[in-house]
């Protein structure tokens, strides 16, 4: 066992090259929170350990993997104490803030009360959420169901829909991720993510309606109609001509953040339900308030859905997920026994409790409007000096930065990428990487980061980009 050094962060302020010149840098923004000295197994041992003892197909992220040991709202710790800015959210996960001290007040008041009991027996906090959850809904939808993650979620509405409907095809989107269990790995669209083995039947992919990387030609919007009539299609050439239901992410999350124009998902819904299908909208990244001007994705297109799955944000890091949805097709679950040991536990319902409360009450969501267009005004930016910058997209907090080898070709920058997530590291700043290629960068905080971390992480991106392209 070793322990660390418990000296302060270390926060370099140095003068070099940016955008426009020779400037200052700007310095990593402060914090009051000082953390516990690490006493645990060094890096080395626990590197050791996973070698030998966990499945190989567990990674890390950095050529150095990083240990971290403590989190305090946008901030993570290493075993140094050295602080990073979180800008990608333990995955898009921590929605409110590591160890938000609400959340975390109420989780430990739950644990110290009754920290299991199934939904055989009744317990308070589990229709609290369902009917809080409904608060935040569309009218009509305002049944749920919890479950433990964005897969099961995804599972669970696709065989709702089945059941509803008495069709079995379903239609998802090139790109599209929905999850890694058996049924959910057929939904998502990445030759990355699949494995060679029989996966789910009846599932097929439409185009995505994503412009900078189309097959098709025209405006956004005309690239959004042509990408939905591929729906039509698909129906016409490879079902029985009525499917089930149409799943999609309004945002996708692991494909790079990419989306269709406004008319995409309205015209997709109506194609679908004029062949009996139902609508799925896959919230797991982009809900609870993440995209800024609305609290669901979905909203965003003028879209209601027949199915809301959720997961990651609505738990902060507790695992918890959900399906809502209308209560004629939740009946159609009623046909057989149908039994989730840990959905709906007290310690995970106070938490998703304690997250509504916490967006609510803390202005996350007009945060995340405000900072995400400062953000992505800040990266369009940085495009007009570093060429290495193809495409900017996304909505509040979570956005895409594409980077390509040549603006025209639109090569993927795959080496580049992983340079540029080192050396932001090493001045202090975590992103994450998505897109088939790997070549978009994810920026998707917790929300309650603030306008001095915006600056900073806009300029450690500009002095990373600057690094990479010597």
């Amino acid at each position: 066992m070793t322990i660390a050094s418990t000296s302060p962060p270390r926060e370099r302020a140095t003068s070099s090259k940016g955008t426009g010149g020779s400037r200052a840098r700007v310095k990593m923004p402060p914090s009051d929170h000082v953390p516990k000295p690490y006493t645990g197994p060094s890096r080395a041992e626990l590197i050791a350990m996973r070698k030998k003892y966990t499945n190989p197909a567990v990674f890390t992220l950095y050529g150095e993997p990083l240990l971290i040991v403590e989190g305090h709202m946008q901030w993570l710790f290493d075993e140094t104490g050295k602080r990073y800015l979180d800008m990608f959210a333990g995955i898009v996960t921590v929605s409110c803030g590591h160890c938000h001290p609400k959340i975390v007040a109420a989780i430990q008041k739950q644990v110290e009360t009754l920290q299991h009991a199934t939904t055989i027996y009744l317990h308070p906090n589990f229709p609290l959420l369902a009917k809080k959850l409904a608060s935040k809904m569309p009218k009509g939808l305002d049944v749920t169901y919890f479950v433990n993650d964005g897969s099961e979620a995804n599972d669970l509405a696709v065989t709702m829909a089945r059941l509803f409907t008495g069709n079995t095809d379903v239609i998802a989107l090139r790109n599209g991720y929905h999850g890694g269990s058996p049924s959910s790995m057929g939904l998502t669209s990445h030759s990355t993510w699949k494995f060679p083995v029989p996966g789910a039947v009846g599932i097929h992919h439409a185009v995505s309606p994503d412009p900078y990387r189309s097959q098709f030609s025209g405006t956004p919007e005309e690239i959004a109609s042509k990408s939905a009539e591929d729906i039509r299609e698909i129906i016409r050439y490879s079902t029985p001509g009525r499917i089930a239901a149409f799943i999609a992410e309004p945002i996708q999350g692991v494909g790079g953040a990419t989306h269709g124009a406004r008319n995409y998902l309205s015209e997709a819904y109506k194609i679908t339900r004029e062949h009996g299908g139902l609508c799925i909208a896959d919230e797991v990244q982009t809900g609870f308030g993440r995209t800024g001007d609305h609290y669901w994705g979905f909203e965003n297109f003028d879209v209601v859905p027949d199915f809301v799955t959720m997961a990651k944000g609505i738990g902060n890091g507790v695992p918890l997920g959900a399906v809502t949805t209308r209560m004629d097709i939740a009946q159609a679950l009623t046909q057989r026994i149908h039994f989730n040991t840990f959905g709906g536990n007290p310690v995970c319902m106070a938490a998703g409790l304690a997250v509504i409360d916490a967006i609510d009450e803390d202005g996350l969501q007009e945060n995340s409007r405000v900072l995400g267009k400062k953000l992505k005004e800040g990266f369009r930016g940085l495009a007009k000096h570093h060429q290495l910058i193809g495409d900017v997209r996304g909505m509040g907090l979570m956005l895409g930065v594409e980077l390509v080898r040549d603006r025209k070709t639109k090569e993927p920058a795959k080496k580049e990428t992983l340079a540029l997530l080192e050396a932001a590291r090493e001045m202090g700043v975590l992103l994450g990487k998505g897109g088939l290629d790997g070549n978009v960068l994810r920026i998707k905080p917790p929300m309650c980061i603030t306008a001095e971390d915006a600056d900073f992480t806009l300029d450690v991106l500009d002095r990373a980009l600057t690094a990479v392209a010597k």
